[in-house]
């Protein structure tokens, strides 16, 4: 058994296998998700798990290099941007538009998603996958 770190198994061997570029999805219970997409759907009810929770697990294993965020969450003063932002100092955030945010999600085939409970608008992030050397 697993001691510590991500213990849902199908995320964990998706962490595990992503390369350099790859991009992994937390994304909050509305965004839309494409039907053919790999979803691990943690979602249990109206905001658990957390998004900012779910974030933090998955950034104790995964090496980010560039996130994208969307604007609106930026300028939605909840606060979770500056949370994001916490706990990734050193890395590059690109903000878009909501709507050229969902569509990054629907065209790149190879995008992972991990949806979460979360309720709060825009709590969605795309993290882009770096390297330990």
């Amino acid at each position: 058994m697993k001691k510590n770190g991500v213990l849902n198994a199908p995320l964990s061997r998706i962490i595990a296998e992503m390369g350099h570029t790859n991009k992994l999805v937390i994304c909050d219970c509305g965004l839309p998700i494409p039907k053919k997409a790999e979803v691990v759907d943690l979602a249990l009810t109206k905001n658990i798990p957390r998004f900012i929770d779910t974030l933090k697990v998955v950034l104790g294993e995964l090496q980010v290099e560039q996130v994208i965020v969307a604007e609106e969450l930026v300028k939605s003063g909840n606060g979770l941007f500056n949370e994001i932002k916490s706990l990734i100092p050193n890395v590059k955030i690109t903000k878009v538009k909501h709507e050229r945010f969902k569509n990054i999600t629907k065209e790149d085939s190879e995008i992972t998603f991990v949806r979460t409970g979360e309720s709060t608008p825009y709590a969605n992030i795309i993290l882009i996958s770096g390297v330990t050397f």
